[in-house]
C-alpha cells in the first residue's frame, strides 16, 4: 500500500514539476524576447536622438579628436558616410581601409532622408552591433553600439525575472506536494479496494468517501461492492438450492421408482401365477385377485398423491379462497371419516371451537377442498395408528403468525395412538418418509400424505407441526389465516415447497 501510494505521489509530483518547468522555460523565452525587443527599441530611440544632435555639429570632420570625444560621450561608435557611400570618418577604424557603405540598410534609409537602423555582425570589428543612421549634410551620420551590452542588460532582466518566478513557484510546489499526497493516498486506497474486489473480497468497503470526484468514485465502488456481494450471495444460494434440488430430485426418483416397483412387481407376479394356471384353482384365484386389486389401488393412490404434489409445486393448482366457518370445516371432515373410524370403534370428536375477538363464529380464509384434503390425510393417519377403542379429537385455537399481522387459526388432529419417537419428528413431513415402513405399506400408506399436508398449508400461508409422546399419542396441526393475506389463487410456491421438502 505504501509503495503504491509513493509511486503515485512521485508520478504526480513529476508531472506537476514538468508542467512548472515547461512554464518556466516558456516564460524565460518570451520574457527574453520581450525584454530584448523593448531594450533595443529604447536604445534605438536614444541613439536616434543622439545622432540628430551629433548631425548638427559640422566641425566633427575637421577635428578627429573632437569626433572621438563625442563618440565616447554618446557611448558608441560614430561613422560619417558621404553621398556616394564612401566612409569619410570613423572613430574605431581608418576610413580609407573601410569598404563602401552605400548598400548598408541603415545608410540607404538615411541617404533617402529617413532614420535607418539594423542589427548585424560588423565586418570590420567582428562583433554584433546595433546601427542607427540619420541624414547629415550631404551624407549620413551613423551611431553604433555593441549588442553585447544589450545582451548583458537582457540577462540581468532574465535573472531577476527567473528568480521572481522561481520564488513564486515555491508555494505552488508546496501546494502541489500536499495535493499529490492527498490524491495519491485516496487513489492508493481505491486501487487497493479494486484489487480486493478483483480477488473476490466483496465484503470489503472503502472507509473514506466524500463529495469530490475521488469520493464519488469511492462511493460508486462501494455500491459496486455491495451489488457484487449481493449477487455473489444470491449465486451461492442458488447454487446451494440447485444442489439441494438435485439431491431432492435424485431421492425423489429413487423413492418413486422403489414405491412403484413394489406394487407393480406384486401385480405382475400374481398375474403371471394366474396365467400359469392358478386362475383355475378355486382355493387361490380369488385371493390372488384380491392381492392384485389391493396393489392396484395402492398404485392408484400413489400416482394420485404424486400428481397432487406436482401440481402444487408447479403452481398449477388453482385454489378458490373464501371465508369458511371453522366448525363447518371440521364437521364436514368428521362426517366423511366417521364410517372409517367406526370400523375400529374409534371415537371421533370435535372439541368446542372458540369465538373470534369480536365474539362471532370463528372463520378462516382458505380453499375448503384443500383443507378437507389436509384434515382427511391427518385423520386417515390417526385412524390407522390409533388402536381399537381409542379416541381422536379435532381441536382448534387462535394463534399469531411471525410474519403476518393477521390472526391465524390452528387446526389439530390429536390421537391416542402409540406415539412417534423424537428422532423421527423432524422428518415426518418429507416425501416417502415412514417411521415404520413395513407397517405403513401394510396399512396402504403412500408416504406422501404428510408432504401434501405441509405443501397445502404453505400454499395458504400457514405452517405445520407435530408433537408426540410415546404411549400417549400424537398431535398434528396446521394453521390457516382468518382473513385474506394477499395470496394469489394460483400459488407459485415451487421454490419454497421444494426446498422445504428436503428440510
Amino acid at each position: 500500500m505504501h509503495r503504491l501510494t509513493g509511486r503515485i505521489f512521485l508520478k504526480l509530483i513529476a508531472a506537476v514539476l514538468g508542467v512548472l518547468i515547461t512554464c518556466l522555460v516558456a516564460v524565460d523565452f518570451m520574457a527574453s524576447r520581450i525584454a530584448e525587443d523593448t531594450y533595443v527599441d529604447t536604445l534605438k530611440t536614444e541613439l536616434t536622438q543622439k545622432c540628430r544632435i551629433l548631425a548638427l555639429d559640422e566641425d566633427m570632420l575637421k577635428d578627429p579628436k573632437r569626433l572621438s570625444d563625442l563618440a565616447r560621450a554618446a557611448g558608441g561608435r560614430i561613422t560619417i558616410v558621404g553621398r556616394d557611400g564612401q566612409v569619410l570618418a570613423e572613430t574605431e577604424q581608418r576610413p580609407e581601409k573601410m569598404e563602401n557603405h552605400a548598400k548598408r540598410p541603415e545608410i540607404v534609409e538615411a541617404l533617402h532622408g529617413a532614420v535607418g537602423s539594423d542589427k548585424r555582425l560588423s565586418a570590420s570589428i567582428g562583433a554584433r552591433y546595433l546601427y542607427v543612421a540619420v541624414p547629415s549634410g550631404d551624407g549620413a551620420l551613423r551611431l553604433a553600439v555593441p549588442l553585447k551590452e544589450v545582451q548583458t542588460q537582457v540577462d540581468i532582466i532574465r535573472h531577476h525575472l527567473l528568480t521572481a518566478t522561481a520564488i513564486a513557484f515555491i508555494p505552488s510546489i508546496l501546494l502541489t506536494a500536499f495535493f499529490a499526497r492527498w490524491v495519491s493516498r485516496k487513489l492508493g486506497h481505491i486501487i487497493e479496494y479494486a484489487a480486493q474486489l478483483a480477488q473476490g473480497n466483496f465484503q470489503a468497503r472503502l472507509n473514506e468517501t466524500g463529495s469530490d470526484e475521488l469520493g464519488v468514485l469511492g462511493s460508486k465502488l462501494n455500491e459496486t461492492g455491495e451489488k457484487l456481494e449481493a449477487m455473489f450471495e444470491q449465486l451461492e444460494r442458488e447454487h446451494s438450492e440447485l444442489e439441494k434440488l438435485e439431491r431432492v430430485r435424485k431421492d425423489f426418483i429413487i423413492n418413486v421408482s422403489h414405491e412403484l416397483r413394489t406394487p407393480l412387481a406384486s401385480i405382475q407376479g400374481y398375474t403371471e401365477t394366474l396365467l400359469d394356471g392358478a386362475i383355475d384353482d378355486p382355493a387361490h384365484n380369488v385371493k390372488f385377485l384380491k392381492i392384485i386389486s389391493t396393489n392396484a389401488e395402492r398404485l392408484g393412490r400413489l400416482i394420485a398423491d404424486l400428481l397432487t404434489l406436482s401440481r402444487i409445486e408447479l403452481g398449477i393448482t388453482k385454489f378458490q379462497f373464501a371465508g369458511y366457518y371453522v366448525e363447518g370445516l371440521l364437521r364436514d371432515c368428521q362426517e366423511s371419516m366417521i364410517p372409517i373410524a367406526a370400523k375400529k370403534q374409534i371415537d371421533l370428536v370435535i372439541e368446542p371451537v372458540p369465538h373470534d375477538t369480536d365474539g362471532k363464529r370463528l372463520e378462516v380464509f382458505c380453499d375448503s377442498e384443500a383443507v378437507h384434503q389436509v384434515l382427511s390425510n391427518l385423520l386417515d393417519n390417526a385412524i390407522k395408528y390409533t388402536p381399537i377403542g381409542g379416541q381422536i379429537r379435532l381441536e382448534s385455537r387462535i394463534v399469531s403468525h411471525p410474519e403476518y399481522k393477521v390472526s391465524f387459526v390452528e387446526l389439530a388432529v390429536h390421537d391416542t395412538g402409540a406415539g412417534i419417537p423424537n428422532e423421527d419428528l423432524t422428518r415426518l413431513f418429507e416425501r416417502f418418509y415412514r417411521v415404520d415402513k413395513a407397517r405403513s405399506r401394510e396399512l396402504g400408506g403412500t408416504g406422501l400424505g404428510l408432504a401434501i399436508v405441509k405443501h397445502m398449508a404453505k400454499a395458504h400461508g400457514g405452517e405445520v407441526g407435530v408433537t408426540s409422546e410415546i404411549g400417549r399419542g400424537s398431535r398434528f396441526w396446521f394453521t390457516l389465516p382468518t382473513r385474506d393475506i394477499g395470496l394469489d389463487e394460483i400459488q407459485l410456491v415451487q421454490p419454497e415447497l421444494t426446498a422445504s421438502a428436503n428440510s
